[in-house]
């Protein structure tokens, strides 16, 4: 295991626009924030449930090869045209700000580890090539619902945090929260049971978690908590489920947290980088890392 990493306060050396902090990641229900982004929420917030993740969770398995072999640059280019609608910050193709995110963390010097993952952590939004709308998962319409490919994840079996979340009022919109299973502090889970036992909104982060482990990357733990929990705002932001986290937990939290900064912050609508002048120095790291030639998807 890398040592634990030292989250920067100064995010200057990171940002790559002069958008000020404050304006990042603005959710209310006004004019600042965009009507799909609002529209977004309250769908994933009415139709997360413990019934839902199981079932995606049996419909993406790998048990049996996955939908489709691909290379990596194969799903890149599936990737081109996807649009996150989740996000209030970027109306950009998502595949520019993964190479943003990417380019951002090597000039920073981090381990080339940590520049992949920058690079494929939200690569898990292919699934909206198998995706329905009713599902969340339509990423071919401009106007397709997508409250099952991105946003902020909480955790479904347990009471929704109303202070850790976005838009709280349209918590009372979810099932599972008229559901005495499902509706209390700890709900289905035990204190203290670790981050990993715990079932986040179905999304993006969790598919592609399972994608890397099924084709045996082999990019360290810490790069996996950071694809599999970088949505999780509620937890590594707002402080959220800390009585459900185990003594390990506080340090893995940490890598999410510095993943995070660059996640955000390099999100520069007028930076405009090329994927085939970058393409050869990743290729290299995927092929390094376990990720070369065709793969499950």
């Amino acid at each position: 295991m890398a040592s634990t990493p030292v989250v920067p306060i100064d995010y200057k050396a990171i940002k790559t626009n002069d958008k000020e902090d404050d304006k990042f990641r603005v959710y209310s229900a006004d004019e600042d924030t965009p009507a799909r982004v609002i529209e977004h929420y309250r769908d994933m917030r009415s139709n997360h449930t413990v019934e839902f993740y199981k079932r995606m969770e049996q419909k993406y398995s790998f048990e049996n090869g996955g939908r489709r072999k691909m290379t990596i640059e194969q799903a890149f280019a599936e990737l081109e045209d996807y649009i996150d609608a989740s996000d209030p910050d970027l109306d950009l193709p998502n595949m520019l700000h993964l190479m943003q995110t990417a380019e951002g963390i090597r000039k920073a010097g981090h381990p080339d580890w940590l520049q992949l993952t920058g690079l494929v952590h939200d690569m898990g939004k292919i699934m909206f090539l198998w995706g329905t709308n009713e599902d969340g998962q339509d990423g071919y319409s401009p106007t397709g619902k997508q409250w099952a490919l991105g946003g902020d994840t909480f955790v479904v079996g347990c009471q929704i945090p109303d202070d850790a979340v976005v838009f709280p009022e349209f918590n009372r919109l979810n099932p599972d929260m008229q559901d005495s299973r499902y509706n209390t502090k700890y709900g289905i889970y035990q204190p203290h049971c670790g981050i990993d036992n715990l079932m986040f909104a179905w999304g993006h982060d969790e598919y592609m978690y399972r994608m890397l482990v099924a084709n045996n990357c082999t990019l360290p733990r810490e790069a996996l908590d950071m694809i599999r929990y970088h949505s999780a705002y509620p937890w590594h932001d707002r402080g959220a489920y800390k009585h459900l986290m185990a003594e390990e937990d506080e340090e893995r939290i940490q890598w999410v947290k510095l993943f995070n900064k660059f996640d955000l912050y390099t999100k520069d609508g007028d930076n405009d980088l090329k994927l085939e002048e970058v393409w050869p120095y990743y290729k290299g790291l995927c092929e390094k890392y376990g990720l070369g030639g065709e793969l499950m998807w």
